[in-house]
């Protein structure tokens, strides 16, 4: 199997991240396909409005987001991303910091966000799904954790290692940033978390068959490092006093 380099992305890998995210979550779930299909709202659309909102999200709370994608080593192509998100108290942890997208000038993202507001984008709301929300929320105030907020594999990429390698380069910063991990997982990817070490602590059944669904289960999820008992996260690259 390939060994797929990880890499932090950029704003120039937008046009590459519309297809690569829209076309992964359209193929893997039904739920999600199903909020845009009974607005007859079309995959071409959906990624023609999603390459202009992109370099927003890109930008987006840059002080605790980090992007990673996976690229194929021969031709450099994109086959995957991920985005994670810092706790507040090692958003400057070393070992992220080639993932935080770099800033640009007012005058660029006012531009960008002037595209993104431009773009049509009103996901369907569907009433009675929570998607474990409120546990989620308890577990995150209660323990500090590192979040994968978003894994997105073409559907052409998938079966090659690709979420696999990006889930792994997470959990290795995970290690060396001595922070739990965290994962809101739906049923698509969730093997590829166990054989990461993940274990599910809540799963919850969503019944989404009154909007024509056919129900589909959420699952919460927690990798816990080994944290030395009189060390902090990251103090090992605490200046000396």
């Amino acid at each position: 199997m390939t060994s797929w380099k990880i890499e932090p992305c950029t704003l120039a890998d937008a046009p590459a991240l519309a297809p690569n995210n829209m076309m992964a979550f359209w193929a893997t779930d039904a739920n999600w396909k199903l909020g845009w299909t009974l607005q007859d709202v079309t995959l071409d659309f959906l990624i023609e409005n999603f390459h202009d909102r992109i370099p927003n999200n890109l930008l987006k709370d840059r002080e605790t987001l980090r992007h990673y994608k996976a690229v194929d080593p021969e031709t450099g192509a994109l086959m995957g991303y991920a985005r994670w998100m810092l706790p507040a108290s090692c958003a400057d942890s070393p070992h992220w910091a080639d993932g935080q997208i770099a800033e640009v000038s007012e005058e660029e993202r006012e531009a960008i966000r002037v595209r993104n507001e431009a773009a049509w984008w009103k996901p369907m709301h569907m009433d009675g799904l929570d998607d474990c929300g409120p546990e989620k929320k308890r577990i995150l105030e209660e323990g500090e954790y590192i979040s994968l907020e978003y894994l997105a594999v073409h559907p052409d990429n998938t079966g090659k290692g690709v979420a696999s390698a990006l889930v792994k380069h997470g959990v290795e910063l995970g290690k060396k940033t001595g922070v739990d991990l965290f994962i809101l997982a739906f049923q698509a990817a969730l093997n590829i978390y166990k054989r990461q070490g993940f274990k599910v602590i809540h799963s919850a059944y969503q019944d989404d068959t009154k909007y024509g669904g056919v129900g589909y289960w959420v699952n919460l999820l927690t990798y816990e490092v080994d944290k030395p008992k009189d060390k902090k996260p990251d103090d090992e690259n605490a200046a000396e006093p």
